[in-house]
């Protein structure tokens, strides 16, 4: 389109930025000129950040939207599949809220009893801090002054980690919105607590299960036909399974620490059972490990 004057041409421009801002564009055959003539003008600097804004941020928009269109695609296609329909997505956010609350509860109800733990700790360390002296020879000053040393230092690191605890507990009950702190032993706290006794079990059995399997492989190692191992690599690999074997026992107590704190408690397990195992099939105990999500409808 021909324009008489570049009067009209500016006046244009300006009314573009007046309603479209940032978010306008325009084109010209005479770009090159005429944007030498806009540079001069009163519509310089806006024009300049208008340029300034697409020249930084256009690929990134571009790519952006990209990355939406594929999430897009992706998302129809796992909703053909799964035969989901739009109603679905509202109640998988309800179950993802819930689930984040309850682990933010059960880490709360963790956070209590770790601040048990330190105000018991913090305690019987001030109690021994005013017993320091007693337990001293009188007249040895410098062992008088090595006890109330060691007592300081005892005291104020168990008060610093007590502290700590206090302002974790503090921090979760402002994101649960709690007005009252849990009774340890009440309502809300055992409605948690066996959710945490739980994890525990679930965390033993995890590590119990990493060293299993560490084992297993180490024995595939000794046992493969055909790789030639040499006398040293044989020894280096018995040493391993040795110290595996150590870290194993470990982890069977840990285990049966929390297997018989269950209720009902779950059946303990022995070293003898460990070495059975030739394939990790026959560990039973996984079954048990977590919710199996195959059971969700």
């Amino acid at each position: 389109m021909y324009f008489g004057s570049v009067k009209y041409l500016l006046a244009i421009i300006n009314k573009l930025l007046t309603v479209y801002s940032k978010n306008g564009g325009c084109a010209y055959d005479i770009g090159c000129a005429f944007s030498k003539t806009l540079a001069n003008s009163t519509l310089g600097p806006p024009i300049k950040e208008h340029f300034a804004f697409w020249d930084a941020g256009k690929y990134s928009a571009l790519n952006a939207l990209k990355l939406v269109q594929l999430l897009m695609a992706k998302l129809e296609s796992i909703r053909v599949e799964l035969c989901l329909n739009d109603n679905n997505f509202p109640e998988f956010f309800d179950q993802e809220r819930i689930y984040l609350d309850n682990q933010l509860s059960i880490h709360y109800v963790e956070a209590l009893d770790k601040l048990t733990e330190r105000r018991a700790e913090w305690d019987l360390a001030h109690e021994s801090a005013n017993n320091a002296l007693t337990e001293v020879n009188i007249g040895s000053l410098e062992q008088m002054n090595d006890a109330l040393k060691q007592a300081r230092i005892r005291v104020n690191s168990l008060y610093s980690k007590l502290q700590n605890t206090e302002m974790l507990v503090a921090h979760c009950e402002v994101v649960l919105s709690v007005d009252q702190r849990w009774v340890i032993g009440g309502e809300e706290y055992n409605c948690f607590k066996d959710k945490v006794t739980l994890g525990k079990y679930c965390a033993a059995l995890d590590e119990l299960e990493c060293l299993v399997v560490m084992r297993l492989f180490k024995l595939s190692k000794l046992t493969f036909s055909g790789t030639g191992l040499r006398y040293k690599l044989h020894q280096k690999i018995s040493k391993a399974l040795q110290q595996r074997s150590d870290a194993i026992h470990n982890a069977i107590n840990c285990y049966n620490v929390q297997a018989t704190s269950l209720i009902p408690p779950r059946p303990k397990i022995a070293w003898k059972d460990i070495t059975e195992y030739s394939f990790l099939g026959k560990f039973d105990l996984l079954r048990d490990s977590h919710t199996d999500v195959q059971d969700k409808d």
